[in-house]
């Protein structure tokens, strides 16, 4: 496209904006009428540990906001030579879960908890009893329930309970609404309503009912929408907010607030049923788009739904490619050592091609990934761990190959309940993540170890703010009746070159039997934890 193009779609409001709020960066992207990224902006910044609590504080928020929005505005300058004072449609995405009570005065009652903390122990433990529903410590109904089980006295105050995409768009906004994959990490939806479960919600209210407070749960949840649904407009006060320089101008609509979780899913092109995304870096996560709900509870596997409100299966795992990138840094050392050339990309791409020379099983190899504790297989702590017979057949393809099998081992145990317990069928897997950077390598591991097709897309680098910049784009672009993974198809991804990879059936083979290894050595990692 022309620049005088992408001029005229600025001046003329034909643009949509997308900002994220991350764990340690908050992105705005801009994209044109075609879906495409034309200008951006970003703050990085870091959440505090105050109190015992992992919080970020309300100021560091709406400067992180400011600044990303300021920058995105600086590069349309700086490119086109406009000045941008309107906008096509905003939408905001932000970490999911965590818990902001506000009371009625729209005050803060304490300070943000986010996703992070991990001190809602006793509240997930029964609430996933009582509901017979996984909910997991980072969700927002387990940091009230556990509020009210330390008899915390800001609980009788609260009138608005949401997260941090809620809040940033109620202020900019005034509507107290969530998107629907947003919502699902506060408390369970009901897939044919695309609601909160309405007797979930009873179930809770009768669970509180002795404490005695003014407001049931439904009175302090926000408005569960869905993509395409329209969600406000930015009120004059909002613009001053979000641009300090006073330019933009009010009335621009806003698609329903989302998390991160179903941003990334827009992004990845992974809405639709039987398909599914796996983010692999630090940590990583799969998440597989349901037909029907599963037969049970399963603690291993947490329940959203993406932004149309399908049920979606998330697997997620603590830990990845920290232990596989120190393995890489020791032979970097070796490098620089001997006087050789030490680029890390190389070194890294030399390395796990290398581990497609190995043995399918990886010769008797053994390795935990566990920087951390790992709840898929119930550690609280983790020792990185290396263990081989004398047997094994112990070279440098091997080796490589067990440490990128390791760091999807918990994932598949994950995984294996989803496609072997349940059937869950998959047609399709969309991978991102540094896992997936050399190319071919990280795309045939994952595939050998879920036994389903894996493709990585070019674009699914740009990331969430892209993600929810697609959303408000689809709210005022979509066709009569055209579904958000239809909108997708045509609208955004349609010749768009990706690679797909097939599962090599000696790879599938090969997992299996390093996994029935990996479980049976459980024990060894174990006894790790208690001696190291």
């Amino acid at each position: 496209m022309g620049m005088e193009h992408f001029k005229d779609a600025i001046l003329m409001g034909k643009t949509t904006l997308g900002i994220e709020l991350g764990s340690t960066r908050i992105k705005a992207v801009l994209v044109n009428e075609e879906n495409e990224p034309i200008a951006s902006g970003s703050h990085d910044w870091e959440n505090q540990y105050i109190d015992n609590v992992w919080t970020y504080h309300l100021d560091d928020i709406w400067r992180g906001v400011q600044d990303s929005y300021g920058q995105m505005v600086s590069d349309v300058e700086n490119k086109y030579g406009v000045e941008l004072t309107t906008i096509g449609a905003i939408g905001f995405s932000g970490m999911m879960h965590g818990y902001m009570a506000f009371d009625e005065s729209e005050e803060l009652l304490v300070p943000f908890r986010t996703w992070r903390n991990t001190i809602t122990g006793p509240a997930s433990e029964q609430l996933t009893k009582v509901f017979q529903y996984q909910i997991p410590q980072r969700w927002s109904i387990a940091h009230l329930y556990q509020a009210i089980l330390n008899k915390e006295s800001h609980v009788k105050n609260i009138s608005f309970l949401t997260t941090l995409a809620g809040y940033i768009h109620w202020k900019l906004t005034g509507k107290k609404v969530l998107g629907v994959g947003e919502a699902s990490g506060m408390f369970p939806i009901d897939i044919k309503t695309k609601d909160f479960n309405k007797v979930m919600l009873a179930q809770f209210n009768e669970l509180i009912v002795s404490n005695e407070y003014t407001w049931k749960i439904e009175d302090i949840l926000p408005k569960v929408l869905v993509a395409g649904d329209f969600a406000g407009v930015l009120s004059e006060e909002g613009a001053k907010l979000l641009d300090v320089s006073g330019k933009l101008k009010a009335g621009i609509p806003l698609c329903p607030p989302e998390g991160d979780a179903g941003t990334g899913m827009v992004a990845t092109n992974s809405v639709a049923r039987r398909t599914g995304n796996v983010s692999a870096g630090t940590s990583v996560f799969a998440m597989a788009v349901l037909e029907k709900e599963l037969s049970k509870v399963y603690e291993e596997i947490d329940l959203v739904t993406t932004p149309s409100g399908d049920l979606v299966a998330m697997v997620h795992c603590n830990n990845c490619t920290s232990d596989l990138n120190a393995w890489v840094s020791i032979f970097k050392e070796f490098a620089v050592a001997m006087g050789m050339e030490a680029d890390m990309s190389k070194i890294f791409s030399t390395l796990y091609n290398k581990a497609l020379e190995g043995d399918a099983e990886c010769g008797g190899l053994l390795a935990y990934n566990y920087f951390s504790g790992e709840h898929i297989t119930h550690f609280e702590e983790g020792r990185p761990l290396f263990v081989r017979t004398p047997e094994s057949k112990f070279n440098l393809a091997n080796f490589m190959r067990v440490h990128l099998f390791t760091a999807l081992g918990a994932l598949k145990i994950g995984l294996d309940i989803l496609l072997k317990q349940e059937q869950v069928q998959l047609d399709e897997i969309f991978g991102h993540g540094g896992l997936f950077k050399t190319k071919d390598v990280g795309q045939k591991i994952m595939a050998g170890a879920i036994n389903v097709p894996v493709s990585v897309m070019e674009t699914a680098g740009e990331g969430g703010a892209w993600g929810i910049a697609i959303l408000a784009s689809y709210m005022i672009h979509k066709e009569e009746g055209q579904s958000l993974d239809e909108y997708l198809l045509k609208n955004v991804f349609q010749g768009k070159t990706g690679s797909r990879m097939q599962p090599d059936p000696k790879d599938v083979e090969g997992f299996e039997q390093f996994i029935k290894r990996y479980t049976k050595g459980l024990e060894i990692e174990r006894k790790a934890v208690e001696i190291l």
